[in-house]
């Protein structure tokens, strides 16, 4: 019998703290760039504001609905089919920069359904794989029929082109399936078939062949292909210990790109220092341990399948992106969680958290 009544409060606030330090640090990194371009320092903090409570209203929603009610084909197959219908929609709409990545609602929102596809797929699997623990080592009964539906997402998502996306989505899928049970001879296998795939990827794309050069050599073309990872490392560099202050950072004036959204960790490390940059690191932990505790203690397979995927998505995310700002790994346009700003981001992670947080519920 379950013995816990309420959510965990200690995943439910640290999720409080990370989207609250996401508003305080989105307003800095962004607020002079606004200005020009918008004409109000408030502009992004306004909207990345509104994605939150959106957001919180959904997580507060999702914590009180049970999650049984998603472990039925009844919820997965149109949830995965609305899914697949979005990420095929975008490239009805024109492209930016080449990328065909968000469906525009209005002038006010941007829909990005790859981020939606990262809980679809969680709970396509927690669902699909809870029904065949027994049959997990079989490949034709389990493995490569669990495998059709994340290949065709990662599929699509390559094809925006958003890489870095694909990647979180077809790594989750592989530890969800070895938490299931799986061999490793067949993820051995699966890498195997990818890793020439992904070789392609990575070398045969002028842009992504110079970003992987770049990141062998970083310093061989930093005004171009290792911009971006050189005004990074300038801004983690200068913030030292304590940081220049909060509001005070100089790379996010029209140096470091992306620095609300893809660096803002950057921007962290530079007005907060090493010390600000650990206090947001120390949240992930905590959502991590708190998260994972959640589901070994989790009463039934599919509650438990889609806690540890929930939560190993977003610390997936949060490890890409650390590591992006830090050159550990080559550039990648990957949202750090509940911090960059993004309202499909914001409101699909914040709505996984409510899942989590019901799930948590019946922790025992």
């Amino acid at each position: 019998m379950a013995k816990r009544v309420g959510a965990d409060k200690w995943l439910f606030f640290t999720t409080l703290l990370l989207t609250v330090a996401g508003l305080v640090m989105v307003f800095s990194a962004s607020a002079i760039v606004a200005e020009q371009r918008f004409h109000s320092p408030y502009s992004l903090l306004i909207k990345q504001a509104i994605y939150a409570v959106v957001g919180m209203l959904a997580l507060v929603a999702l914590m009180h609905i049970d999650c049984e009610k998603y472990n039925s084909p009844r919820f997965i197959y149109p949830a995965v089919a609305f899914t697949l219908l979005l990420l095929l929609a975008v490239f009805v709409f024109p492209g930016v920069n080449g990328t065909h990545r968000w469906i525009r609602v209005g002038s006010f929102f941007n829909l990005e359904p790859s981020e939606i596809a990262k809980p679809v797929l969680v709970l396509f699997l927690a669902w699909f794989l809870s029904t065949r623990l027994e049959t997990i080592k079989d490949a034709k009964k389990t493995l490569l029929p669990a495998a059709i539906v994340p290949v065709v997402l990662v599929l699509l998502v390559v094809k925006q082109p958003d890489l870095g996306t694909a990647l979180v989505l077809a790594v989750v899928t592989a530890i969800m399936l070895m938490f299931a049970g799986m061999e490793w001879k067949y993820l051995l296998g699966a890498m195997g078939v990818a890793l020439p795939f992904l070789a392609a990827l990575l070398l045969l794309v002028p842009w992504r062949r110079a970003r992987m050069l770049v990141f062998l050599h970083p310093l061989s073309d930093p005004m171009g292909a290792g911009y971006h990872m050189t005004q990074s490392l300038i801004a983690v560099g200068t913030g030292g210990l304590t940081g220049r202050g909060y509001m005070e950072g100089m790379q996010k004036l029209f140096y470091l790109p992306e620095s609300a959204t893809d660096f803002i960790f950057a921007n962290i490390a530079e007005e907060l220092g090493f010390i600000g940059a650990m206090a947001i690191v120390a949240l992930f932990v905590m959502l991590a341990v708190r998260g994972f505790r959640a589901a070994f203690r989790a009463p039934d397979a599919f509650a438990r399948l889609a806690a540890f995927g929930i939560t190993a998505t977003i610390l997936l995310q949060a490890f890409f992106n650390i590591s992006v700002v830090l050159s550990l790994v080559p550039a990648k346009g990957i949202p750090l969680p509940l911090i960059s700003y993004g309202g499909t981001s914001m409101i699909c992670t914040l709505a996984s958290m409510g899942i989590l947080l019901n799930i948590s519920k019946k922790a025992e």
